[in-house]
């Protein structure tokens, strides 16, 4: 395959080695596909817990049990470039002929996370009592790559997954309100990684500087969204971790019920694009969430200082996520 980083058109940095053709790359990565466009790929977290070694921030914060937790996405496309990113932005991705239905792809994301933890159950390591229940997944993440709002049955997925009585977790950039207003999961995340335009074009690269505005349209639909709300901040050191006031003055447009800031890690194909020095500390973090707190009347409901994440609330609570009843 032709190398594209040969075209300089998009004004991006050539990468250092030659582009496989992109199934390969996603094997690569240690993603595993489901049905056509649809991925898997299990995080570190998931083989800490099968270990007994712990369990990530969503644990923690919502409940969420590592072991047990799908993450996936419906499609790898996506309308932004973000410099934080881990995925390989640089390499096109391409558009399907035909979508999956719903139905497929929660059967063969479920069949890729049984696949992809098989090793787990003949490890000396692992608890066998977490191997069995991680057969059983009951959270799906549908945020592993792309932007998940383009898959036009998303809707349809997210149910179809809560029949078979998963909890969901969707999340998306806010640039597709049509279908941010569509759906209903039972926590809601929606990224905002700048305080102003400037530094959205900088940081997210997005395809049209108008998915600005339309980032504000989906601020303000959530404010009446039915599903529990959460605006993730992801801070890169030098480029988007100033401003904390005008953060605060777009969430307010949101009103979630959480707000979770959190670094930039220096990941997968984002070394290439950043410094490891764009990585905050995770005090430094701390003292940019209290700022915005400050700024928006929430309170610090919690943080992780293994992940560089803080937690804020209106009331400085917490709460586990729960099925829809």
């Amino acid at each position: 395959m032709e190398n594209q980083n040969q075209d300089q058109s998009s004004g991006k940095p050539p990468l250092p080695f030659d582009i496989p053709d992109f199934e390969t790359l996603l094997k690569k990565q240690g993603y595993a596909l489901a049905g056509s466009h649809s991925a898997v790929k299990t995080c570190l977290w998931l083989k800490k817990a099968m270990n007994d070694e712990g369990f990530c921030y969503k644990g923690k914060f919502y409940g969420v049990a590592s072991h047990r937790c799908l993450q996936m996405t419906p499609t790898l496309l996506c309308n932004q470039s973000c410099l934080f990113c881990w995925r390989p932005t640089e390499v096109p991705v391409p558009a399907p002929g035909e979508w999956d239905s719903p139905e497929k792809i929660v059967e063969e994301s479920i069949a890729c996370q049984r696949k992809l933890i098989t090793g787990f159950g003949g490890s000396p390591n692992a608890l066998r009592e977490r191997w069995l229940e991680g057969n059983d997944p009951n959270n799906v993440a549908i945020s592993l790559s792309g932007e998940p709002t383009m898959y036009p049955y998303l809707p349809e997925l997210i149910e179809e997954y809560e029949k078979r009585g998963f909890t969901t977790f969707l999340v998306t950039n806010g640039t597709i309100p049509e279908m941010f207003a569509k759906v209903n999961p039972c926590q809601l995340y929606m990224s905002l990684d700048a305080p102003d335009l400037e530094t959205y074009l900088k940081v997210c690269q997005p395809k049209s500087p108008a998915l600005w505005d339309k980032i504000s349209e989906s601020l303000a639909l959530m404010k009446e969204k039915s599903s529990r709300t959460v605006i993730r901040i992801t801070l890169v050191k030098g480029v988007n971790m100033f401003n904390p006031e005008g953060y605060a003055e777009l969430i307010k447009k949101a009103s979630p019920d959480f707000v979770e800031i959190k670094a930039y890690m220096h990941l997968g194909f984002s070394r290439l694009r950043l410094e490891r020095s764009a990585m905050p500390a995770h005090a430094e973090v701390l003292e940019f969430s209290e700022q915005v707190a400050k700024h928006l009347g929430y309170e610090i409901a919690d943080e992780s200082e293994i992940s560089r994440v803080v937690l804020l609330s209106k009331d400085g609570k917490k709460s586990p996520v729960r099925k829809k009843t």
